[in-house]
């Protein structure tokens, strides 16, 4: 009883919290079918679902040039989500492998998503990552261990697909995770998760992290930082 009491405290604080203004929510809207993931964001998956934007380093600073776009959508089983990312130039891995995890992914153009359920523990939660040439890796993160890059090991069974826009300097990433994969056995409208998008893009000399939440540290990992998802039905 104690245990659920503490819960209710953390979602209370983080309602209070999000109420005031303090903390960014985004929505994932429910579609009533599963679908194959694609990359177009004028399809009738993804049309009709809010657009997140980062377009800001992990210090706040603008980065306009760079205005990424997420999209998310949830189902019974699923939770979805779209990346457009607009670049200057990718830095790509070689002879990429799109049939196992690849692990240190992160030090190539990738897009990336934070999810975290656990409210107690805030230092907890999942980390996805895809890049333009749809390779990927899922982490599930503990940051009170000293090597916490060690849960890449962990499988979430993620479906991700991608495509490069060459003409349009552009690339498309979707992730499809099962519900699964986050410990969530019932989701609903209403619900809320934490969560923060990332992207790193172009090569090192010039590189840009592009944050949705800026996390004013060196690091992504800074779960302090993080805004909120909420799953809202369809309407």
């Amino acid at each position: 009883m104690a245990k659920i009491f503490r819960v209710l405290g953390a979602l209370a604080i983080f309602a209070v919290i999000a109420a005031a203004g303090d903390v960014e929510v985004a929505t994932s809207k429910f579609a009533a079918n599963d679908e194959t993931v694609n990359t177009d964001p004028q399809s009738p998956f993804w049309s009709s679902a809010s657009v997140i934007v980062a377009d800001k380093d992990k210090n706040g600073k603008a980065l306009p040039g760079y205005r990424t776009e997420v999209r998310s959508r949830w189902t019974r089983e699923y939770l979805y989500f779209l990346f457009v990312c607009p670049y200057e130039e990718l830095l790509l891995k070689p002879n990429p492998n799109t049939q196992a995890e690849t692990n240190q992914l992160w030090n190539w153009d990738v897009a990336e998503v934070f999810l975290g359920s656990d409210f107690q523990n805030i230092r907890r939660y999942k980390e996805f990552e895809i890049s333009p040439q749809g390779e990927w890796i899922d982490l599930d993160i503990d940051l009170a261990k000293p090597h916490h890059e060690e849960g890449w090991t962990w499988n979430s069974r993620f479906q991700v697909t991608a495509r490069i826009d060459h003409k349009g300097k552009v690339w498309y990433g979707t992730m499809k995770i099962p519900w699964t994969a986050l410990g969530e056995a019932s989701p609903a409208a209403g619900k809320t998760f934490r969560v923060n998008f990332f992207r790193s893009q172009g090569p090192l000399a010039t590189r840009k992290d592009i944050a949705w939440q800026p996390t004013m540290s060196e690091t992504f990992h800074v779960p302090e930082r993080f805004g909120l998802l909420k799953l809202a039905a369809d309407h």
